[in-house]
């Protein structure tokens, strides 16, 4: 029992040392030779090359979606980075609003209240029309509103009154253009330079 344990060890052993092997030959009996020059060792060099696989139906199924799919791609990034930034801040006035209403001041249950009551009388006085149903209401309610938070009046005031302004402006150009650019202006300037070449002459 003591030999074969011995002689497994040394076996295991020798397999881990490296050595040159030495190969016969008939003119040169003690030649040594290396490890790559045994043709047991020796391998065919093989020039590797890389093909490329041909395509199958579903991949080019898939490139040709993926060529359909691509300005609708972008277009939707694009309307994402506009929509983003107002949805963050309609989230963001929320959460801001919700911890208004957690902790609101002590009159802003009540003055919300005659606000509210403002517009709703606005609404049983303006019976009868769609305009009084418009304005009744909602100028009763700025009217409220502004009683209780004077300095955001005079503000959205002084905003709304400008922008008024602006449109109304452009709005008085477009007329004067169209006025100025209408057929029966151009046949007037026709004829008057028509006449005005005719006296100079």
């Amino acid at each position: 029992m003591y030999k074969v344990g011995g002689v497994a060890g040394v076996s295991g052993t020798l397999g881990l040392i490296s050595a040159s092997v030495l190969a016969a030959a008939d003119d040169k009996p003690s030649t040594t030779l290396s490890v790559d020059e045994l043709s047991l060792y020796t391998t065919t060099a093989r020039k590797i090359q890389h093909v490329e696989p041909e395509t199958g139906p579903v991949e080019e199924g898939v490139s040709t979606l993926r060529k359909l799919a691509e300005p609708y791609v972008t277009w939707c990034q694009g309307v994402y980075g506009t929509v983003k930034p107002t949805v963050d801040g309609t989230v963001q006035f929320g959460q801001n609003s919700y911890a208004y209403l957690k902790n609101p001041p002590p009159e802003f249950y009540p003055r919300a209240g005659i606000i509210g009551f403002a517009g709703i009388l606005g609404l049983f006085l303006g019976r009868g029309s769609r305009l009084k149903r418009l304005v009744y209401p909602t100028g009763l309610m700025a009217v409220g509103a502004s009683m209780y938070y004077p300095q955001e009046a005079v503000t959205i005031a002084k905003n709304t009154g400008d922008s008024v302004y602006d449109l109304a402006l452009q709005a008085y150009v477009s007329v004067e253009k169209l006025i100025r650019n209408t057929p029966a202006s151009k046949k007037k300037d026709q004829a008057e330079k028509s006449s005005s070449g005719e006296t100079k002459a």
